[in-house]
């Protein structure tokens, strides 16, 4: 099924965070994601609070850095999170802005080698099982969760570069691709993320998620071109971004998911002017997009 929801990106204070979130459900929002970016908010407190503020709404993370944290740590998190609010939480992991990681004392030499340990005990973690590994850099003597959920949530992985897409279609259980991606790239990326399903021999459906930078009202297309322009990943290629009423960008997303997304969440700018306002037009482009 083609999904559609929105992100509260840590551009954004804290504070901003509740009445955002209560928009977001009273528009019709299905999902909200999160970033953990350094030095920001907590993808996990948030998303927690996020869960207790609503009823319907489910709450992406994307993405929660390896490096930063114990596979332990992260499958607790997860698990507490998953059995407080049942089938509300997208998990999401990847390998974290290096320099960033290499300013806490965390960045892995081989970050692939890290997500290549990491997600398959993640998931082993969260299903239940007893886990003992001695990785590189995962390491786990007889680890198990006292309270692992009573159903596994699927684990997204992060990627950009063609080894990291394929990893994640390899150990994942979907693949997510951050703000830059036009429809033709999105196809190219889908392409390695499928080798790494096949090379899995994965046996049920995998996700492709892709983050889109959107603006909606005066002066939309400007504002949305801008954003590219200084995340340096600007190009003239047709649906880079999304910019003007919600019935032109009810009409872009489904370029997207003609290359291959299974979910397009719907980017705010940076100096986006309204988010409540903008949680309402995203409301009203998932409700189009169903109309279709």
């Amino acid at each position: 099924m083609q999904r559609i929801g929105s992100i509260f990106t840590p551009s954004f204070a804290p504070e901003h965070l509740k009445p955002v979130t209560l928009a977001a459900e009273a528009a019709g929002v299905p999902e909200l994601w999160l970033w953990e970016d350094c030095f920001r908010e907590s993808a996990f407190a948030a998303a927690s609070a996020m869960l207790a503020w609503t009823d319907n709404l489910k709450v992406g993370i994307g993405v929660a850095p390896m490096p930063l944290r114990n596979v332990a740590l992260t499958a607790m998190e997860i698990a507490t999170i998953e059995r407080m609010f049942p089938g509300r939480l997208i998990p999401g992991v990847g390998h974290g802005v290096q320099s960033w990681m290499a300013q806490v004392g965390a960045r892995p030499a081989s970050p692939l080698t890290l997500m290549r340990e990491y997600v398959p005990a993640l998931r082993a973690l969260l299903a239940g099982e007893e886990v003992t590994t001695s990785g590189r850099y995962v390491q786990l003597d007889q680890v198990r969760l006292d309270w692992p959920p009573a159903t596994a949530p699927a684990i997204i992985a992060a990627g950009e570069g063609p080894k990291t897409l394929r990893l994640a279609g390899e150990v994942a259980d979907g693949a997510l691709l951050p703000a830059g991606w036009a429809p033709r790239r999105l196809r190219e990326a889908q392409q390695l993320i499928n080798e790494g399903v096949a090379a899995a021999a994965r046996p049920t459906p995998h996700e492709t998620i892709v983050f889109v930078v959107t603006a909606f009202g005066e002066r939309a297309e400007a504002r949305a071109r801008a954003e590219a322009e200084v995340s340096k990943w600007f190009s003239p290629e047709e649906g880079l971004v999304l910019a003007g009423s919600p019935a032109q960008v009810a009409e872009g997303v489904q370029a997207f998911f003609e290359a291959g997304a299974t979910s397009v969440m719907l980017q705010p700018t940076d100096g986006e002017p309204g988010l409540e306002a903008f949680m309402g037009h995203v409301g009203e482009v998932v409700r189009l997009h169903a109309a279709r």
